[in-house]
Formats: C-alpha cells, sequence, structure tokens
C-alpha cells in the first residue's frame, strides 16, 4: 500500500550537489524494501503465534489489527513532524520507533505474550508509517518534476523486493514445519509441550533481532549522511475538515478504500491457514506459494499500469474488482489447490486498486486534496478492523467459508468503480 500524506515541493536547495542526491536516493529506495519485508511477515506470524501462542483464528485475527492500526492513528504525526522539523528527522524517528519495536519480540518470545507480541507490531507499524509518509513524497522532489512518477514507480519496485525475501526466506526461518493436532498437543507431558511451544515462539527472535540490527544501522547512516535540502511550499498544512465529505466520489473513494485494505490484508494475511486447510498444504509449501502470490502483486501492478495508458482506470477497476468477486467466489464455495492458484490472481488484479481508487476519489477536490488524501490514508485502518471479520467467520465456521469477507469487499471497490467513482458538481463551493 502506498500510504502518502501530500507534501508539495519544488526544487532542490542546492542543485549542483548530484554526489549528495544521488546517494540520498539510494538511501531512501532502502526504505521502501523496510516497510515490504515487515509488513509481509504478517501472513506468516499469523500461523505461527497460532501455534505459539495456542490461539484460535479470531484471536490470530488481532496480528493484523495490531500492525495496520498504527497507520490510523500515527501518520498525521508523521506527517506533522516532517513539515515542522525536515524528512530526515522524520525518517530517523520511524527508523529508531520501528527498531524498538523489532527489539521487543525477544522479550515477547521469551514469556510467550501475545499482548506483548501485539505491542511490538504496533511499534514497528509506527515506524513504518514514517518511513511511508517520508519517503513518498521526498523522492518526487529528488530531480526534475518531469520524471518525479517515474522515479517513485522505480522506488515502489522495491517493494516487491521486500516482499518476496519475507516469503521466501525469513518465512522459512521463523516456521518450524512442525504441526501438530490438537490430540497429539494433548497427549504431550506439560514439560514437552512447553519446551515445544517456547521452540517455536523463540524462532522469531533471530529475524526480528536482525531487523532490529538492520534499522539502527540504516538510522545511523541517515544521521551521518547530509540530506539535500528541499524548498517545502508556504502554507502547505492541513485540516481535517470534514466538509470534503459532501463530494460524493469522495465519501464513496474512502469506502472503498477501507474495503480494498481490508481485503488486501486478509487475502495474504489467511493465505498459509486457507492453502492448509482448504488444500491441504503444508505450511513450508505454503510460504513458497506465499511468495508467488506477492510476486503476482508486483506484476500486476506493473501490467495495470500499462493497460491504463490504453483504457479507463475507473472501467479496469471496474473489471478487476468483479473478477477477485468471481474469483473468490470459486475460493469459497469449491477451494482446493485450484482455489490456492485463484487467490494468486486474486493478487494479480487487486494490484493496481490502492493507487487508483486514491486518484479517483481527490479528482476535482481542488484546495481539498490534502485533507482529502488525509482521510483516505487514515482509512487503512480497514487493514486493521476487516481481518477480525474473518477472523471471527473462521472460527465460527472455517477459513474457506471465510474468505466471504473479502468478496464482500470487492463488491463494495465495484460498487464504487460502477456507480460513484465520477465527481460530480456541488452546490457549495470547494473552498472551506
Amino acid at each position: 500500500m502506498d500510504s502518502t500524506i501530500e507534501m508539495k515541493n519544488d526544487t532542490l536547495a542546492s542543485p549542483g550537489r548530484s554526489g549528495a542526491v544521488k546517494l540520498t536516493f539510494i538511501l531512501v529506495i532502502s526504505l521502501f524494501f523496510l516497510w515490504a519485508l515487515t509488513g509481509n511477515l504478517i501472513p506468516v506470524l499469523i500461523p505461527h503465534l497460532r501455534k505459539a501462542c495456542q490461539l484460535n483464528d479470531f484471536q490470530s485475527a488481532f496480528i493484523d489489527s495490531a500492525y495496520w492500526v498504527s497507520y490510523f492513528f500515527f501518520a498525521l504525526p508523521a506527517a506533522w513532524v516532517m513539515r515542522k522539523w525536515s524528512y530526515k528527522t522524520g525518517i530517523i524517528t520511524g527508523l529508531l520507533i520501528a527498531a524498538a519495536g523489532a527489539l521487543l519480540f525477544f522479550p515477547a518470545a521469551e514469556m510467550r505474550s501475545f499482548g506483548l507480541f501485539l505491542f511490538a507490531l504496533f511499534l514497528v507499524a509506527a515506524g513504518m508509517t514514517f518511513l511511508e509518509t517520508a519517503a513518498n513524497p521526498y523522492i518526487t522532489v529528488m530531480g526534475p518534476k518531469e520524471t518525479s512518477v517515474q522515479r517513485l514507480n522505480f522506488a515502489q519496485a522495491f517493494n516487491g523486493l521486500g516482499a518476496f525475501v519475507a516469503a521466501f526466506f525469513l518465512s522459512k526461518v521463523i516456521l518450524s514445519g512442525k504441526e501438530y493436532s490438537p490430540e497429539q498437543l494433548g497427549a504431550m507431558s506439560p514439560d514437552a509441550l512447553n519446551n515445544y511451544l517456547l521452540s517455536e515462539a523463540r524462532s522469531v527472535q533471530a529475524p526480528y533481532l536482525a531487523i532490529a540490527g538492520v534499522l539502527l544501522v540504516v538510522a545511523l547512516v541517515f544521521r551521518l549522511v547530509h540530506f539535500p535540502k528541499v524548498q517545502e511550499e508556504h502554507g502547505s498544512g492541513f485540516s481535517l475538515n470534514l466538509r470534503v465529505f459532501r463530494h460524493m466520489h469522495f465519501r464513496w473513494g474512502v469506502i472503498a478504500q477501507f474495503a480494498y485494505v481490508g481485503a488486501q490484508v486478509c487475502i495474504s494475511s489467511f493465505f498459509i491457514r486457507y492453502a492448509g486447510f482448504s488444500a491441504g498444504m503444508p505450511e513450508m509449501e505454503a510460504t513458497t506459494f506465499l511468495g508467488m502470490l506477492l510476486l503476482c502483486f508486483m506484476v500486476g501492478r506493473y501490467a495495470g499500469t500499462f493497460l491504463m495508458q490504453r483504457t479507463s482506470p475507473r472501467l479496469l477497476l471496474l473489471a478487476y474488482s468483479v473478477a477477485c468477486v468471481l474469483l473468490l467466489a470459486y475460493c469459497v464455495l469449491q477451494g482446493g489447490l485450484v482455489g490456492v492458484y485463484f487467490l494468486l490472481l486474486v493478487e494479480f488484479f487487486m494490484s493496481i486498486m490502492f493507487p487508483t481508487i486514491f486518484s479517483m476519489a481527490i479528482k476535482d477536490l481542488g484546495n481539498e486534496t490534502k485533507t482529502g488524501s488525509a482521510f483516505l490514508v487514515m482509512s487503512i485502518v480497514g487493514g486493521a478492523l476487516v481481518p477480525l471479520g474473518l477472523g471471527a467467520v473462521a472460527y465460527y465456521y472455517n477459513v474457506q467459508l471465510a474468505y466471504v469477507v473479502p468478496l464482500i469487499c470487492f463488491a463494495v471497490v465495484a460498487w464504487y468503480a460502477w456507480r460513484h467513482a465520477l465527481p460530480v458538481a456541488v452546490k457549495e463551493p470547494l473552498s472551506s
């Protein structure tokens, strides 16, 4: 997800320092990799902590909630830090907050404390919110305006690399591959059971200590490197004025974005559980498919960008969201290995939705664009709330049927694309 609060900048204060600009550009690109790495470990943590902390499906859904709810609470404070001080300050702050959260995984594993795991994830995500809020707009001002979109697209490609590393490498360090039935666990002696659960919990310690170390090193490098200053636009602040919701296309855009982010998080976060339940796939094999899932998302983004040059983004959004509804209908009703492959296709089709909904929702908002952008960023909280619905259905029924929750979400996106994606004139003036 590209959760950016718009912060318009014009020119670099020292255009002659091309070497410093290039170095800073490389460092900022590394941030795209880091937040994709931590965000895409959530689908691995859900089945893992479900075992280590002996959770049910509903309880494990709070792992998503703890991570994505941070975007709701920290997007605006992050933007405020950037406006008051600088992008560099915001980035370093985010790196330190995320490192603190990653370090907390060590005591959380020793105590097998699910609450401490959730707080650690909340802090990691808070730090990543700072990074996302800073990195996207900063990339756009590090060079000519004419190539800002190309620079941002190039940087976002490193999201796919972070997702790949999380799914194909770190997942196999965290997951043990040991899967015991409730009957087998019940037959263990108390000491054997405790040793097994503690061993499972401790497997997250080394990866997250490594992540914390990388974050701290990157923070130190950012502290030492001189950042080329950018010329901020005066009066660039914004206020959360609810009058922007009088625009029908924006109001439904916020609803659609909430639904989409919730669906996106559900698809990947419970993928390993779905593959195991519906197709009988071992968790280690499922992690390989998870990597393929995330690669489909990256390929879908580039394919969608190409197709948008030849067709209307609104029509593409409508076609893709309907495709997701139909594919998920099969996943819910039939499932099996075909259902797993269909989830890969869902990931492909949903890849264009966040930026497409975002751009259509803020279209023609005039001087209310920044206010609208802030609300759209806050709608990422759908990733914290919607998975709770999936977890509840999985708990009372099963995880295959629970995928009806993202199906409904994509139906909301389709409704938005069909009926409410185009701005209409309002009687009131745009100025607030």
